[in-house]
Parts: C-alpha cells; structure tokens; sequence
C-alpha cells in the first residue's frame, strides 16, 4: 500500500502483484494488443501527471506505508502479515502546523490482513514513530475494509477499491480523523504491469476538513527482467482538493524507480530509498516491507 499506497525515488520488491489469466500465445513477448493496451496506459499516466504538475496546500505527508496497491486479495482463510520501516533521512526539521518534524523519524506500521472470500479482505494497521529524545509513540490505528471484481469474472482488467478509515494523533497530522478511497485498476501483459490507484481523501476532523476530498494519485509501471524480478516506475502525489489543487509548491510528488522480488509466493519482501520533488514532500526516505502469508 506509498498510503499509503503504499514517497520519493525507491527501489521496492514485493512478492504479490495480482494479474489476468492469459491464454498460452501471451506469454513473455507482446501481441499487437498488448502493445496498445500498454500505449494507452502510458499516454493516461502521462496526461495525468502532466495536469498534475501544471495544476495551481496539501496535507502533512504520511509516510507510514509507501506502496501502490494491486488488486489482489489475500486468499480466502489466509492472513498476511506485513511490517513496514521508513526511515526519513532527509525530511522536515522544524514543526510546521503543530506536526512534529519527520527528519531523522523512524517509523514502523504492521498491517494485518485477512482473506474473507474472493471478492472481500480487511485489513488492521498499527502506526508508530520514534524519533531523537522521544523514544517510540504510538500514532494510531486504521481499518481497510476492501472489494474486488472476483476472477472467475474474466474482466479485461483487475479492480478493486479500498475503504480506509482511522485515527492519527494530532503531533503527527494535521487531521485526526480521516477517510482514504482508493480505486485499485491494474494489469499484467506479457512481462509488463501496471497498476493505478485514483485515491480520494477526506478529512472528518482537523485543518483539512474544509478542503473536502482530496485528490492523490498513485501508479506504477513495471517489467519482468526475470521470473524473479522486475523493474518499473513508481509515482505517490497528493494534489489538494477536488474541487481546486493546491499551488504546486503546496503539493507532493514522489517517483520511485522500483525493483519488484518474487521470491516465493508466501513472502513479500519491499525495500527503497527516494527523494521528494516538492518543499512539501520529504527530500529522502529509506524503506523497507517484510511479509508472510500464512494459513489461516
């Protein structure tokens, strides 16, 4: 989930991307098809990150869990759990709208998720911070509910949406209360993939209620450079309102080169170091995910 969604240039690895079944012809070269589908895909990311960074305050950055979504669920009966470490190595120094500064924070969220049935999970997540002359803090907690189009339905693309709703203490953002939507749409063609979460923000309580729902996109484009490894492209924003973005110093943007590791399908494995484009956007953060899918 950079949600996190799972912030800045990275190489990550994770082991679960969720893909479409493919008939014996698609397997790691392109069809025509397949060339258009990936065409069309490049030129929607690219429009879209082109109106982002033309478009005229964006919320504290969260950098609890850096991950773009797939669609994929946890299996039904499964539970997976994973343990997210970020470290800000370069990040704000200074406490700005009473947020303390996230230079030199270390920050560790487990998540927990369970697998329902193949169109429903939810997920647990437990958010801490330490930092110099404070020790560890706990920051909050959030529910992730999620749906997904079940795979037997044989759509032409993966798709789910993840309702997040949680509490985060007032020193580390300022908005307590909070609602994250994200639709969820990806795809794997051949040895590409590709993934797109238009996440929608709102706030219930704090400085950004007034804002209504925030617009902060997230996608991810990557390639098979072995049945073990791909690399890809990475990008996390957070553009301000819906209804009128923010000034472009106001808002985030991070883009991560990114390395996905399949090493075994109980495992996922993420780490990455990225930097931020924007005065609002942490400069540079360490990261790293371990998870294991167990059996029950």
């Amino acid at each position: 989930m950079i949600r996190g969604s799972s912030s800045s240039l990275f190489f990550s690895i994770s082991a679960g991307s969720s893909e479409i079944p493919f008939t014996h012809d698609s397997s790691l070269s392109l069809d025509r098809g397949s060339h258009r589908i990936l065409a069309h895909a490049c030129r929607l990311a690219f429009v879209l990150l082109t109106i982002i960074l033309a478009a005229p305050r964006a919320r504290a950055q969260d950098n609890y869990e850096i991950q773009v979504y797939g669609s994929d669920l946890v299996d039904p009966g499964h539970t997976m759990v994973e343990l997210h470490s970020n470290f800000t190595i370069d990040g704000s120094k200074t406490i700005v709208d009473g947020v303390d500064p996230t230079n030199h924070a270390e920050h560790e969220t487990v998540e927990i998720t369970h697998g329902f049935n193949d169109w429903f999970e939810c997920g647990f997540y437990i958010f801490t911070s330490a930092t110099a002359g404070q020790g560890w803090q706990w920051v909050g907690d959030h529910i992730r509910p999620r749906v997904a189009v079940p795979k037997k339905w044989h759509w032409p693309v993966n798709l789910s949406i993840s309702n997040e709703i949680g509490y985060q203490r007032r020193q580390y953002s300022t908005d307590t209360w909070t609602w994250e939507i994200r639709p969820i749409v990806d795809q794997k063609v051949g040895r590409w993939y590709w993934s797109i979460n238009p996440t929608l923000d709102r706030s219930f309580h704090g400085e950004s209620v007034h804002q209504g729902v925030v617009f902060s996109p997230n996608f991810k484009f990557s390639y098979d450079l072995s049945p073990k490894i791909a690399g890809g492209l990475e990008y996390y924003g957070a553009v301000g309102p819906v209804t009128g973005f923010d000034a472009v110093a106001q808002q985030q943007h991070q883009v991560i080169p990114a390395i996905d590791l399949n090493i075994a399908p109980q495992w996922e494995v993420n780490f990455g170091l990225g930097v931020g484009f924007t005065g609002a956007t942490d400069h540079l953060i360490a990261k790293m995910i371990l998870g294991y899918r167990f059996n029950f």
